[in-house]
């Protein structure tokens, strides 16, 4: 197994390819050992000192790192708990849930062209940098987002809150007046 790597424009975060499917749908997102129960392969990366976050998407696997540690030191043991994981077929999750957010019940006219712009416009440009973007809400004009993976704590994460997602549904509804990240 060849695992590729990508820089993200988070430089606390690594992108790694395993060259196959991670997640069939969905992302799940880890930011710490306690969290990461649910996960064997998030457990192993978390076993390696100096992991502070990790997040599964379709084809990828992004890893942050703390400020003290280096790549040069890191990247072996991580490329290794991925190999390792990818060898020994266990399942990528120990339950069915998902940590994609997907709201119940009927969403307004202005909430789907909300979520369709995301998943067709945002979500696959984010998920190039090895992060993923979801909806939380919609409410006086504001519309609320999470931010993933790579994203999370990304320098160029507000601008691209505020100068790209922002102008785009502005452009498309109106109604939207501006875009707030939470945690």
């Amino acid at each position: 197994m060849f695992i590729q790597t990508e820089s993200t424009p988070n430089p606390a975060t690594l992108k790694f390819l395993p060259g196959r499917d991670v997640m069939a749908s969905g992302t799940a997102d880890f930011t710490s050992a306690e969290a990461a129960a649910r996960s064997p392969l998030a457990k192993r990366l978390f076993a390696v000192e100096g992991v502070s976050g990790v997040f599964f998407g379709s084809d990828f696997v992004t890893v942050s790192k703390r400020d003290e540690k280096e790549w040069y030191v890191l990247k072996p043991a991580i490329l290794g708990a991925i190999m390792e994981h990818f060898t020994t077929g266990e399942p990528l999750l120990l339950d069915d849930a998902s940590a994609a957010s997907e709201d119940a019940g009927e969403d307004s006219e202005i909430v789907q062209t909300i979520k369709e712009l995301l998943d067709t416009r945002v979500r696959p440009a984010v998920a190039q940098d090895g992060g993923d973007i979801t909806f939380h809400g919609f409410e006086e004009g504001v519309v609320y987002l999470h931010l993933q993976g790579a994203c999370a704590g990304c320098p160029s994460s507000t601008a691209t809150l505020k100068m790209g997602i922002e102008n785009l549904l502005k452009h498309y509804i109106p109604e939207v007046s501006e875009v707030r990240a939470v945690m």
